[in-house]
């Protein structure tokens, strides 16, 4: 099958722009990690968001790591974290020797269940133990009940790690995703809303904090003319080229959120009255960037699953995913404590068994959704249309 004619999941999308910033740094000789673009960009990111700083790294990972060392997570401590994300969300926790609690989700959102939350919270502290932090993620560019899980850890003296990864550029309320805990954290992995092929940002309200990040990330060198090194440190930091081509993809995101609302607009025109199909839901009052359009298929109903919906798409070059497999089901985490929604209700299992992901590229064209369109809507006519 030819690539260059194969229908991707969320392939990245250039502005055109990046090239200025990257000729700048080679005019500048300014090729290391560190320089103008990555100044430039932590600003401009700090500014897109509404808030005070943000340190620019090699990953999300990475930063979710930085936050849970600021909040001196060590062997021994307990982080929630929700259950349906990606694995990089979990990892940064092993990575300093402590134990996950995973926390379901909920219909509404597909994100962290605030009554699981408050349920694990309630027992943490009762056993005389409370989390270190609590890791909630934004799927898809939904932004979670995030206010409501805010006010829940406050109440526990919990700290918020806000994993907004999939969500830079949504609103909730009125503001930014990945602003309301005391960390937030984005990706700019190569097939995120934008993207610098690899990367991630840490930001927060405390500048002091941010600096020490950095400090961290740079392998925690200390301010001496030889290299002295008193910590454990990182090499974390964002090279001044990947940096620029962050300040490019920057000044088109807005669009690239139209562009992927778009997108979902139109699958929803066509599936979203179907009996059996339900689309993630998106909450009065927010504004998600629909990174990727994802929906539930009841085979019962439709008369086919989502992964025979894979591989159809599949033999015509076109690729689609699952849901992501839940934190509490890999064998990575067995064993793992686990709070569901409610007793005998796991949101995330029913997600993860029903749940697909199309097509969702800013760069698709009418053409190439259409074809996606057509096929699906030949496999529902067997049986439900």
């Amino acid at each position: 099958m030819a690539v260059n004619n194969r229908i991707f999941l969320s392939s990245p999308h250039m502005s055109g722009n990046e090239q200025k910033y990257i000729q700048k740094a080679f005019d500048l000789n300014w090729i290391a990690p560190l320089g103008n673009n990555v100044d430039g960009f932590e600003r401009e990111l700090a500014e897109y968001n509404t808030i005070k700083d943000a340190a620019v790294v090699v990953s999300g990972t990475a930063a979710i790591h930085l936050a849970l060392r600021l909040l001196n997570v060590k062997s021994g401590d307990i982080v929630f974290c929700s259950s349906l994300t990606f694995v990089a969300s979990a990892n940064p926790i092993l990575y300093q020797e402590a134990t996950p609690v995973f926390i379901d989700s909920e219909m509404d959102t597909w994100n962290m269940s605030p009554k699981a939350l408050e349920r694990a919270l309630r027992d943490a502290k009762g056993n005389g133990k409370l989390p270190k932090a609590v890791i909630v993620v934004n799927l898809y560019g939904q932004s979670a009940r995030i206010d409501e899980l805010v006010d829940i850890c406050d109440a526990y003296g919990v700290p918020v790690i806000e994993d907004a990864a999939e969500s830079l550029g949504s609103t909730y309320k009125g503001r930014k995703s990945g602003t309301f805990g005391t960390y937030g954290v984005f990706s700019f992995n190569g097939n995120k809303i934008i993207t610098t092929s690899g990367g991630g940002a840490l930001v927060s309200n405390d500048k002091e904090a941010l600096e020490k990040a950095r400090f961290l990330a740079t392998q925690a060198r200390d301010p001496a003319v030889h290299y002295q090194h008193s910590e454990l440190g990182y090499n974390y930091r964002m090279s001044n080229i990947v940096a620029g081509i962050g300040r490019g993809q920057l000044e088109i995101l807005d669009e690239r959120v139209q562009q992927r609302r778009a997108i979902f607009e139109r699958y929803y025109e066509a599936f979203g009255d179907v009996e059996g199909i339900e689309f993630q839901p998106e909450l009065e009052n927010t504004k998600p960037n629909r990174w990727l359009t994802a929906l539930t298929v009841d085979p019962e109903i439709t008369g086919i699953s989502h992964h025979e919906i894979i591989s159809q798409l599949s033999e015509k070059n076109i690729e689609a995913r699952p849901v992501w497999k839940p934190m509490h089901l890999q064998p990575l985490f067995d064993g793992v404590k686990y709070y569901s929604h409610e007793e005998g209700n796991s949101v995330s299992d029913y997600l993860f068994e029903y749940g697909l992901c199309l097509p969702s590229g800013s760069n698709m064209s009418n053409e190439q959704q259409d074809k996606v369109i057509d096929i699906l809507k030949r496999e529902f006519e067997k049986t439900v249309f």
